[in-house]
């Protein structure tokens, strides 16, 4: 009897996961030269695309999808590898140019001639390069926990902190890191055990050595070191930074305003971590939206 009520109390849980996804929105595929990218869709307005980072998928922007979509068409991305998207092979298919390439598509068959881009993490850093180089088709930027290109670079080039708080990256960058990563283990930083359940069926369904790659395409390389131009960013551009981040340290940040030729709003955001949209849900929802309130 109680195994029976315990499976009866498990499939609650689960379902009541499963129809919180569904009330995300409307799901769907954007091809991307040939690789399918799914999405989630809710809202209707000016497009607003949501970039999720590693090691996540869409159902990460849970807390903020609600109130972003009263006044935009929200469109939450699983990014290539990840989730219900394409997983491609080869490391060359995750370079940053076939990363910008999948928002172009979204972006077009979304019938729009350019987007909101808010990115957390690795969405963050194709939002930057999105910026940078699409300035015509960016409407605004939002940034989660992730600095700015040029600040990262210089901090693993001259901050031995940020080197060896970065040694996960070098970890990921080695040939048989996929080896050593399990859906359970790339679920462990998702609080919530029911959010955490459907976390392990996501990360089930993706490809690890596809999420991998975008370390193995994208990540900086020892030796590192300051090089390269970066065109500056022209669309107003808003920043959140947990500031108990253990993986970008906040010293990044330092000088994003050189690199943004535009209004820069930055919300440093104490006791949070690397998922400050979800460690502090209310205050990055409240603030995305007044903001976009406020300069759309």
């Amino acid at each position: 009897m109680h195994l029976v009520m315990i499976g009866f109390v498990v499939a609650l849980l689960f379902y009541a996961a499963v129809t919180t996804i569904a009330e995300l929105g409307e799901s769907g595929f954007v091809d991307s030269d040939g690789v399918k990218i799914h999405y989630v869709t809710r809202g209707t307005g000016p497009l607003a695309i949501l970039l999720h980072g590693f090691p996540d998928f869409h159902y990460t922007w849970r807390h903020q999808t609600p109130a972003l979509s009263k006044q935009h068409q929200v469109v939450a991305l699983d990014l290539r590898g990840f989730n219900l998207s394409d997983h491609p092979k080869g490391v060359e298919n995750y370079a940053m140019d076939k990363l910008l390439g999948d928002v172009d598509a979204v972006i077009s068959y979304f019938k729009k001639d350019k987007a909101v881009l808010i990115g957390h993490d690795w969405g963050g850093i194709i939002a930057w390069s999105f910026a940078m180089t699409r300035p015509a088709k960016i409407e605004r930027l939002i940034a989660v926990n992730v600095p700015h290109p040029k600040g990262l670079q210089r901090e693993l080039a001259n901050n031995p902190q940020q080197q060896k708080n970065s040694e996960y990256a070098r970890n990921f960058q080695e040939d048989d890191a996929e080896h050593r990563l399990t859906p359970e283990l790339l679920s462990m930083w998702v609080k919530d055990a029911t959010d955490r359940q459907v976390h392990v069926e996501a990360m089930r369904r993706s490809s690890v050595e596809g999420m991998l790659n975008y370390y193995k395409a994208n990540y900086p390389r020892p030796p590192y070191k300051e090089e390269g131009t970066f065109p500056p960013v022209r669309c107003p551009v808003l920043m959140f930074h947990g500031l108990e981040d253990p993986y970008l340290l906040p010293g990044a940040l330092d000088g994003t305003w050189n690199w943004v030729d535009n209004d820069l709003t930055l919300v440093t955001v104490p006791k949070a971590g690397h998922w400050v949209h979800h460690d502090a849900a209310s205050l990055v929802t409240e603030r995305m939206t007044q903001w976009l309130s406020a300069t759309c």
